[in-house]
């Protein structure tokens, strides 16, 4: 395993959400302070951001071309070409201080993804199922801050973060009915691991999990045991997506926001986009089907 090098000199506020796109050879992720997407191709080392016209949390490409994306104002779609925003339901708008964070598709093309109160007042985040047909399901609640989701590679266990709690969750669950049940606690991080912020799942069905606070990239095995740990140059370490050709390149998405002057100098990367090659694969994203 390498140690992390930087992709590009795009640095955000709060980098999250990365996502590979096999057939553009491209990486994207979001900057959730900094309302916008980032687009990197790997080929020629350019970078492309699109604005966005508010807070945004997550995306995923769609099946029909562009994204859906989880905004401040609930679910859209973003058309690329056009950097168009069409809205698609808030499932949330009685909450105008709640914003969508991090999600996911699920290989049936239904997006995944969790809020939270931008105050950091109640616990009050939902994880909502959006389905190919524009509606919006309540699936869990009660998070301070959600992240994940991500499933194994089966698609029978989702796992999904409560970071303010310092917990990961696991649940079972049923591919083809969009369900979840039996929630339990996967993994519950220590004060000085930092919060357990986005992750995803690798081919053998571990799980990459991020460190917010932390400076750390985590590998836990199905039965919950450490495997390995990337040492980050960053403290605020938010996500992490598998790509490149052969889906052996996990890229890491880090935040820069809130870190005093002096811890700047120190860590002058935090915000940008990492990769490391690794010698295990990942999995593929899956698209919205709607």
């Amino acid at each position: 395993m390498d140690a992390p090098t930087c992709v590009c000199d795009t640095t955000s506020s709060l980098g999250e959400g990365p996502m590979w796109h096999e057939s553009e050879d491209t990486i994207y992720w979001v900057d959730i302070e900094g309302r916008a997407i980032h687009r990197h191709w790997l080929m020629n080392r350019q970078t492309e951001t699109i604005a966005m016209p508010e807070r945004i949390g997550c995306i995923a490409r769609r099946s029909r071309g562009g994204l859906v994306v989880g905004l401040q104002s609930g679910f859209a779609f973003v058309d690329l070409k056009q950097q168009s925003v069409t809205p698609i339901v808030d499932p949330e708008s009685q909450l105008p201080d709640n914003r969508f964070n991090d999600g996911k598709c699920d290989a049936q093309g239904r997006f995944w993804a969790g809020t939270m109160d931008t105050l950091m007042r109640s616990a009050n985040g939902v994880l909502y199922r959006l389905d190919p047909d524009g509606t919006a399901h309540a699936m869990d609640g009660g998070y301070g801050i959600t992240n994940g989701p991500a499933w194994s590679p089966d698609g029978s266990v989702m796992y999904h973060n409560d970071s303010k709690a310092g917990t990961v969750y696991a649940f079972d669950c049923d591919p083809e009915r969009g369900t979840i049940t039996n929630k339990r606690v996967f993994a519950q991080l220590a004060a000085d691991d930092g919060f357990p912020d986005g992750l995803t799942v690798d081919s053998e069905g571990a799980i990459w999990l991020a460190h917010w606070g932390g400076s750390r990239v985590t590998r836990f095995l199905p039965g919950g045991n450490i495997d390995r740990v990337i040492e980050m140059p960053v403290s605020q370490v938010t996500s992490c997506a598998f790509g490149g050709r052969n889906l052996r390149t996990l890229f890491i998405t880090t935040a820069s926001i809130g870190l005093r002057e002096d811890e700047l100098a120190k860590q002058p990367l935090a915000g940008r986009l990492f990769s490391v090659e690794l010698d295990v694969a990942g999995l593929p994203a899956n698209s919205f089907a709607g």
